[in-house]
């Protein structure tokens, strides 16, 4: 419940809109929704400033439209479904129509803060070592901006030619903070780390041949970088990258 919302109930209360049973109904319910498959949690956006996010994969499509109707109904800021299929996607369109869909990202999410003024002064910058990056990189874009950020992308920069993210040093020294996507051998956020003070946010991606061990190789080396200041999330984990980029963004 935001602070909004608990100043029109304690309204609702003193002009006797509502009695003292009612009141306090709405408060229990506030903070969470309890569904047949679900626990909602109502209270995320005031705790954390966004609300719940609804991870789709492993859920029915059923699913996935009650909850985002269910944050609809009790929240203000954006929504997001993250790993959802267009089959998932046309099932939430048909109920609810204001749903857009992000293909690449495979996110579902509702823009309600098209208004916000994203800082060029505080930008995320994206960078991947290959297109093969680029989902996850969508979904850490997609994510960042949702949060009320700009951020900014440039693909398929990795070490196997190095030039080519040479050629976006002023962009890396200009961001505020940088997320760097790789699978491989995950050398690119080992390279970046060394090349600037501000944060880096790494993602091993599970891209690459067998002996990558589905990202794990990435992971690894990413967490015994030589550079320092370089954080790692999960592999594939580009939501997870995107959030942490917007939390040291706004404190910067």
């Amino acid at each position: 419940m935001t602070e909004k919302q608990i100043r029109e109930l304690l309204s609702a209360y003193r002009e006797g809109e509502l009695d003292e049973a009612q009141a306090v109904e709405r408060l229990k319910s506030a903070s969470f929704e309890e569904m047949p498959y679900a626990e909602v949690d109502h209270d995320r956006e005031r705790r954390q400033g966004f609300p719940e996010v609804v991870y789709a994969e492993g859920k029915t499509k059923e699913q996935v439209l009650g909850i985002l109707q269910s944050l609809e109904r009790s929240n203000q800021g954006n929504l997001m479904a993250t790993r959802a299929s267009r089959e998932t996607y046309e099932y939430v369109k048909a109920a609810m129509p204001e749903m857009e869909y992000d293909e690449a990202a495979r996110m579902i999410y509702l823009d309600r803060d098209r208004s916000v003024q994203r800082s060029a002064s505080h930008t995320i910058l994206i960078l991947t070592a290959g297109t093969s990056d680029i989902p996850v990189a969508r979904e850490a874009e997609r994510t960042a901006y949702l949060w009320g950020n700009a951020v900014q992308h440039f693909y398929d920069c990795g070490v196997a030619g190095i030039h080519r993210l040479f050629a976006h040093l002023p962009a890396i020294e200009k961001a505020n903070v940088i997320i760097v996507i790789a699978g491989m051998e995950g050398a690119l956020a080992s390279v970046v780390g060394g090349l600037t003070q501000k944060p880096v946010i790494a993602v091993p991606t599970s891209v690459g041949y067998g002996a990558s061990f589905h990202g794990l190789a990435a992971l690894l080396s990413m967490l015994n970088s030589c550079a320092a200041g370089v954080s790692v999330v999960n592999i594939d984990n580009g939501f997870g990258a995107g959030v942490l980029a917007s939390k040291i963004n706004h404190m910067r």
